[in-house]
């Protein structure tokens, strides 16, 4: 990471799985004397008593195609949380852009799972698979009363695909080590934020190519959960949270 940029941090989650409770514990417990925090919520979620645990927290709007946020300024680390009432898939990708012109670098996209939701809405797991597919860590928040029998099939289920993301239990709105769930080490699925293996090469033989002395097209690899069908829908569809919510 370079250090003249700041880190920046997506914290993916639908509203009411204490991703801001969770937050703070890890800007407490998690950044240096010296680091200076950025807090960016957006506009649609209304205010919760964990946000006087976040500094001064700025407000961002997405217009559905474009994130509009204020700049890092002297700020070292950028947190990010998305609407969680809308699409997950449609603000990662209005963060791409905005993290380009942001000037900021990615550290690490966190998912908060509303364990307790989902044990009751099993539709919602199609919507977890998408927001870990783009995280390098989940946290498994909101397990109160949830059978031990679900929670160990929950991460069975991610544990079978060999995803590298790293899986972590939160207890009373923390974590065991918050230092460890800041880490700025890429763990996720996507290739979506990673320029360098972004690309993909066609042709019938890479190697025949090379050694025909033929020219090889590269184009850039689109994400699954990013394609789109004509028309303009996605070709991997997912729930619509806000179904789910109180």
């Amino acid at each position: 990471m370079s250090p003249e940029k700041p880190l920046v941090y997506l914290i993916l989650g639908a509203a009411g799985s204490g991703r801001r409770e969770i937050l703070a514990n890890l800007i407490d417990g998690g950044l240096a004397g010296d680091d200076r925090a950025l807090v960016l919520l957006s506009a649609d979620e209304p205010p919760a008593d964990a946000d006087a645990r976040l500094g001064t927290p700025q407000r961002w709007h997405w217009d559905g195609e474009r994130i509009d946020a204020p700049p890092p300024g002297d700020a070292t680390h950028v947190f990010l949380v998305t609407d969680g009432r809308g699409n997950p898939i449609e603000q990662i990708e209005a963060f791409h852009g905005w993290l380009d012109a942001s000037g900021g670098e990615l550290a690490r996209i966190v998912c908060v799972v509303h364990c307790a939701l989902t044990e009751r809405h099993k539709q919602l797991l199609v919507w977890y698979d998408a927001c870990i597919h783009f995280s390098d860590v989940v946290l498994l928040n909101r397990r109160e009363g949830v059978a031990n029998k679900w929670m160990s099939g929950f991460q069975a289920r991610y544990a079978a695909q060999f995803l590298p993301c790293l899986f972590e239990l939160v207890r009373a709105g923390r974590v065991k080590n918050p230092a460890l769930i800041l880490e700025p080490q890429a763990r996720r699925m996507t290739h979506f934020f990673d320029e360098e293996l972004n690309w993909e090469v066609t042709g019938d033989d890479e190697e025949e190519a090379e050694e025909g002395g033929e020219e090889i097209e590269a184009q850039p690899e689109e994400d699954p959960y990013l394609q789109r069908r004509l028309g303009g829908r996605r070709v991997k569809d997912i729930p619509d949270v806000a179904k789910y919510l109180a």
